[in-house]
């Protein structure tokens, strides 16, 4: 076979967006809530944002289905709930909940849905006060932690869990990676916490030693779980950077970002994306943005207001944000911005193979001979659950070829 050339092209309107990264911000037409947990489909088309409800009572379900231009009241019922998660497709959700009596949490439900929030069924789970839960991108293989016990996982959607050997800790947040084998959790204890790390989908749990002894509140992960991203609950002592890491947990090294009360983080499939809040314990922030992973990070231009939690899409340009003021007045907030997704090829003896990561906006593929005349490749792009990246296979031509990735 011979030698196959690349080149990546765009149209020239789309130029500009590159050198920015989630500037502008804009409040959606969703309700005044008390806003708690959201979540986002690969390509950021479809979210699903839960509420605490007022005054941490009972709260509902919304979802949206363009970006969160609209949002759709869900037929879950009222909660207070404390994490929802995605497929990557936004079809399989997965919502957790404590139960608050007066000033007290007690053990909470866990529902899901099949059909993109439409439906909710429960899940037979023990009593537990469940803080968080995270899914793998097909949506088979979930893990949900508890506030006042342990980890537990499951590998069919939900209706069977099973509870993972970890001890009983304060956890907070936990994360996957896309095939939902690579997990990392965190948890405070007093001022300090822990950060814990899976390889085999929760079969074993291991401390990370190098990780700061910090009250962690919340964690995100890379697609193939190799890139994390920490942020830690105010301690009495000090504010606390972001931390990340390159080997799944293994080393953790302070990033660039100043010390703030943060409350959520969320990352792009590859790890280079990063958007951090502000607004643990009632205080109110900005929303930062990183673009090489943490080593440097942008104020955006948003109200200050009390961050609760954040979501991105696959490629960290289409993100959303609550806001709440733990009362019963908050809003959704949605950002987009346009960038140059890296178009991969991996030449075989008898197959050629283009990937790139799922987009928010729209890309066609395009094959050329001579870089004049320019024709869509008609293979469908099948996406890659492992990696959320699309893929398409070509046969080798016996002549060099350019590819690129256009906006129809």
């Amino acid at each position: 076979m011979k030698a196959v050339k690349i080149l990546l092209l765009f149209a020239a309107t789309l130029m500009a967006a590159d050198f920015a990264f989630a500037q502008t911000w804009t409040q959606t037409s969703a309700t005044n809530q008390a806003w708690f947990a959201v979540a986002s489909s690969a390509d950021g088309n479809k979210l699903v944002a839960a509420a605490a409800g007022n005054n941490f009572g009972p709260g509902p379900i919304y979802t949206s289905t363009n970006s969160g231009a609209m949002w759709t009241l869900t037929k879950a019922p009222s909660n207070t709930w404390a994490s929802v998660a995605s497929s990557a497709d936004g079809s399989r959700l997965v919502a957790v909940a404590d139960v608050v009596t007066g000033n007290n949490f007690g053990p909470g439900p866990i529902y899901t849905s099949t059909n993109s929030g439409v439906d909710w069924i429960s899940n037979n789970v023990p009593e537990e006060n469940w803080d968080f839960v995270a899914s793998s991108a097909d949506g088979n293989k979930l893990v949900a932690v508890a506030s006042n016990g342990g980890i537990y996982t499951s590998t069919n959607s939900g209706i069977n869990w099973t509870p993972n050997n970890v001890p009983d800790n304060l956890w907070t947040s936990v994360a996957s990676s896309a095939d939902g084998n690579k997990l990392v959790a965190v948890f405070i204890a007093g001022n300090g916490g822990g950060i814990y790390t899976s390889t085999n989908a929760g079969g074993d749990w291991m401390a990370s030693a190098d990780a700061p002894n910090s009250p962690w509140f919340f964690v995100a992960s890379s697609a193939d779980g190799n890139k994390l991203a920490a942020v830690a609950a105010e301690s009495s002592v000090a504010l606390i950077p972001i931390y990340t890491s390159t080997n799944s947990g293994i080393n953790w090294t302070q990033s660039g970002s100043t010390s703030q009360r943060w409350s959520s983080i969320a990352s792009s499939s590859d790890g280079t994306k990063l958007v951090a809040v502000v607004g643990k314990n009632g205080s109110v922030g900005a929303i930062y943005t990183s673009t090489d992973s943490g080593n440097n990070w942008n104020s955006n231009s948003v109200p200050t207001t009390n961050w609760v939690c954040v979501a991105s899409s696959a490629d960290g340009n289409k993100l959303v944000a609550l806001a709440n003021n733990f009362t019963s007045i908050g809003g959704i907030w949605t950002s987009q911005s346009i960038s140059s997704p890296q178009l991969n090829i991996v030449p075989l003896t008898d197959i050629l193979t283009l990937s790139w990561i799922i987009p928010s906006t729209n890309f066609v593929l395009q094959q050329s001979f001579d870089l004049t005349s320019w024709w869509d490749v008609t293979n469908v792009p099948v996406l890659n659950l492992t990696n959320l990246q699309n893929q398409v296979t070509l046969s080798p031509s016996n002549t060099s070829g350019f590819y690129r990735l256009k906006t129809p």
